[in-house]
């Protein structure tokens, strides 16, 4: 599950960067969310090992 932490990494970076330029409106809360699932669902597949 590590290529889930690298995508949830990515989206946190492009949702950091779209706060800081305010580029992107309602998308970025999106990616935010999206990245907080993936980061959760890889804490709880850790967890099930």
């Amino acid at each position: 599950m590590g290529f889930l932490r690298w995508i949830a990494g990515i989206i946190v970076f492009f949702w950091l960067i779209g706060l800081i330029f305010s580029i992107g409106g309602y998308f970025i809360n999106i990616l935010l969310v999206v990245a907080a699932i993936v980061f959760l669902i890889d804490i709880f597949s850790r967890k099930a090992r």
